[in-house]
């Protein structure tokens, strides 16, 4: 099923220098620093899957809204009680990925970890089902074990600041040297205005012991959390916004603002303004206990209510809006971008602002780098993009290289298979018009494979 030599540019000079360069890295240990497998899987020694369907497709939103896209419900395709009708499902749709990135990673999986050469389709569905299945209840296919075939170096989660970290305690104190660890993400205590907010809030203060009345508690009380999160191998916090922007409110503003949301009285727009003035405080806070922040911008949530409000959050689509990052970052730049121990990496959705608005800005601060193409933009012609209208002005090394940001732990060595692949084709592209000489070429692929992200993320 798969071409060695896939997603090379035709040519035959510089395919050979990319074939070259690839073979560098395509061992090399992968560094996952933001994604969303959930640690709960590795807490076990002898975790198993529970069926092909759960572990390749049902927690794969790329795979869900094609198939939802064309009609199928995903009353059929969440089937936990009959996995196998949802396996048959999506094998006689199976022709809808063809040329897809989700395609591709899928058929990596299929060949690389179950070695399934045989391309999914309605008469082999069965077949490929049992042969998965009967992987998976071997001990070789456990996460654990996965994880050391794979030679994942480090795989972050993303956890919410409430967690308890429950399961990175238990990986911790299992003795298993798998490294694991936790993200801090407070978006859930941003939302004000949201129906449980108040519940968050007393969540936050019962496991942090600190009473919430006014906002100075609430700041005292995540910079509690994000301290607990340090203590189990934190390295950066994530915050997902739709817009980047960011103030510094006045005190009494704030207060005012919090003390309506928790009387239950927040309207959107005082929203929209705690969450600038918490953009503020969270880059505050990070110039103080040393996080990479993340901000990743440019999408509308839950775009389709009705799938939402069935299937709950981050089933309902998410669709990529335009953004505005100069403007929007003036006020946290201005404050906190030069400050020597301030880390920022920002992700778009909007590829408009590459060239316009990111490369520059990384290009201005010391603390700003460029996270690499995200959810929609992370394919084979995502990454060309990326590396045509970013490393013009910013170059590689204002850039962190690779995450995978993946709730699908299969997909993982695929995703960076895809990104080593396009970054060795990219720099033989350099190499062969004499922009560069073998020499960098060598060292630039490690560090766009491994280096730039242990660097950024301080792994």
């Amino acid at each position: 099923m798969l071409s060695n030599d896939r997603y090379f540019d035709p040519y035959p000079d510089q395919k050979a220098i990319a074939v070259r360069l690839y073979e560098l890295v395509r061992n090399a240990p992968i560094v996952s620093p933001h994604g969303h497998v959930d640690a709960f899987i590795f807490s076990q020694e002898n975790y198993h899957f529970l069926n092909p369907a759960e572990l390749l497709f049902q927690s794969d939103h790329y795979i869900l809204r094609m198939l939802y896209a064309h009609g199928i419900g995903y009353d059929t395709i969440l089937s936990k009680e009959h996995p196998r009708r949802a396996w048959q499902v999506f094998a006689e749709n199976f022709h809808l990925f063809l040329g897809t990135p989700s395609g591709l990673w899928i058929a990596y999986e299929l060949e690389l970890v179950f070695g399934i050469t045989d391309k999914i389709s309605r008469g082999n569905a069965a077949r490929i089902y049992d042969q998965i299945e009967a992987c998976l209840s071997s001990k070789k296919f456990t996460p654990r074990n996965l994880f050391k075939q794979f030679n994942i170096e480090v795989l972050a989660t993303t956890d919410s600041a409430t967690d308890a970290l429950t399961h990175h305690k238990a990986i911790r104190q299992s003795g298993w040297d798998g490294k694991i660890i936790p993200t801090f993400r407070a978006d859930d205590l941003l939302q004000i205005n949201v129906a449980g907010w108040c519940e968050k809030i007393k969540k936050l203060s019962q496991i942090t012991g600190v009473e919430i009345n006014r906002f100075s508690d609430f700041i005292l009380a995540v910079e509690h959390r994000r301290t607990a999160f340090k203590a189990l191998g934190a390295t950066a916090i994530d915050v997902s916004v739709p817009t980047p922007r960011t103030t510094r409110l006045s005190s009494l503003d704030v207060n005012r603002i919090f003390g309506s949301a928790l009387k239950g009285r927040a309207t959107s727009q005082d929203t929209k303004l705690f969450i600038s003035h918490m953009l503020y405080e969270l880059a505050r806070m990070s110039c103080e206990d040393g996080l990479v922040m993340q901000i990743h911008s440019g999408i509308y949530r839950n775009h389709n209510p009705e799938v939402c409000q069935v299937y709950g959050q981050d089933m309902g689509f998410d669709i990529p809006i335009a953004v505005e990052f100069t403007k929007n970052l003036h006020v946290l730049l201005r404050d906190f971008g030069n400050n020597p121990n301030f880390h920022l990496i920002l992700f778009t959705l909007d590829e408009s602002t590459y060239s316009r608005e990111l490369a520059p800005l990384a290009g201005a601060y010391p603390s700003i780098k460029l996270g690499p193409p995200w959810w929609f933009l992370d394919s084979w012609n995502g990454i060309k993009r990326y590396f045509d209208t970013v490393m013009e002005t910013a170059g590689i090394y204002k850039t962190v290289g690779f995450n995978d940001d993946t709730r699908s732990f299969l997909s993982i060595p695929a995703r960076h298979d895809v990104w080593r692949r396009a970054s060795a084709n990219w720099l033989a592209g350099l190499l062969i018009r004499g922009l560069i000489d073998e020499s960098d070429a060598d060292l630039m692929i490690y560090d766009l494979a491994v280096g730039l992200a242990k660097a950024a993320y301080h792994i």
